[in-house]
C-alpha cells in the first residue's frame, strides 16, 4: 500500500510528462481535494486515494501511447467499449491503483461542461468544478460530505483567477440546469447539519466559516436569474427523476 505522499508524487510526474507530450491531463477525486487542502488535511479520508484524471476531446488518441510509456497498459476490453469518454490504465510494475480518465466533460450523476477549462488550474479541473463533482452525488456518502467541507474549509469564495472557488462559475451550470441545482442543493443542506453536529471537531469559528460559504452558494441561488423553463421544471420537482444513473465500473 502506498502513502498518499506517494500518490500525490505518481500524479503530479504523470501531469508533468502529459504537459511536456502537449496533453492536458488534470486531476480530480480524492487526490485533488487533497491538493487543495493543504491548510488544515483533518477531513481528507483516504486509505489510498484512486487516480482520476479528466483530458479534452482533442487528447483522446495520445492517451494509450502515452501511458505506455509511463509504465501503464490500458484496459483493453473497457477501453474499447467505453474509449471515447471514458478510459482505465493500470500500472505495470506495482499496487498502484488503476488510472481511470474521463474524456471531455466531467458526467457522472450530472454533466459539468470542462471545454476550455482545462488551463485554469496547472494539476486540478478548477475548484469550482471540483467542488460541484462531489455536490453532484446523488447518493452522497460521508467521504464525499466530507470532501466537500474540506473544499469549503480551505479555500474562500472568490476570483477563480485568484486560486478561489468561484460561485459565479457556480451559479452559471446550476441556473441552467436544473437537475444540477436540485442535487447540489440538497447536497449543501446535508453538509450544512454534519457540520453543525457534535460529529466533527470543528471550533465555532471554523463552524462558522463553512457555514458560511455554503450559505453564500443558498443566496446566489436563490438570487439568480431563472429561465422559464428552470421555472417549469421545478414546479415537477422529484417525481421526476432530475439526475443520471451512473454504471459501475467493474475492475
Amino acid at each position: 500500500m502506498y502513502t498518499v505522499s506517494e500518490l500525490v508524487n505518481e500524479m503530479n510526474r504523470l501531469i508533468d510528462s502529459a504537459r511536456q507530450n502537449q496533453i492536458q491531463l488534470r486531476a480530480f477525486g480524492g487526490l485533488a481535494v487533497f491538493v487543495h487542502s493543504q491548510n488544515d488535511q483533518r477531513f481528507f479520508k483516504r486509505d489510498e486515494p484512486d487516480f482520476d484524471f479528466l483530458v479534452s476531446r482533442n487528447d483522446r488518441q495520445k492517451l494509450e501511447p502515452f501511458f505506455r510509456t509511463m509504465g501503464y497498459s490500458p484496459d483493453k476490453q473497457f477501453n474499447i467499449l467505453n474509449g471515447m469518454r471514458r478510459q482505465i490504465y493500470h500500472y505495470d510494475d506495482s499496487g498502484f491503483p488503476h488510472v481511470d480518465i474521463l474524456v471531455g466533460d466531467f458526467e457522472m450523476c450530472h454533466k459539468i461542461p470542462l471545454d476550455g477549462r482545462l488551463e485554469i488550474d496547472p494539476v486540478t479541473i478548477p475548484l469550482a468544478d471540483l467542488l460541484l463533482s462531489k455536490a453532484q452525488v446523488v447518493e452522497l456518502n460521508r467521504k464525499d460530505a466530507l470532501d466537500i467541507i474540506s473544499l469549503l474549509h480551505n479555500n474562500e469564495m472568490g476570483a477563480e483567477a485568484e486560486g478561489a472557488i468561484s460561485l459565479e462559475r457556480i451559479v452559471s451550470l446550476c441556473s441552467q440546469d436544473w437537475g444540477l441545482y436540485k442535487t447540489i442543493s440538497i447536497n449543501l443542506a446535508r453538509v450544512e447539519e454534519l457540520i453543525s453536529s457534535n460529529d466533527l471537531e470543528l471550533t465555532s469559528d471554523e463552524r462558522d466559516v463553512i457555514i458560511g460559504r455554503v450559505r453564500q452558494v443558498n443566496t446566489a441561488f436563490d438570487e439568480m436569474p431563472k429561465s422559464l423553463a428552470w421555472q417549469m421544471r421545478d414546479k415537477v420537482g422529484t417525481r421526476v427523476r432530475w439526475y443520471l444513473e451512473v454504471e459501475e465500473v467493474e475492475q
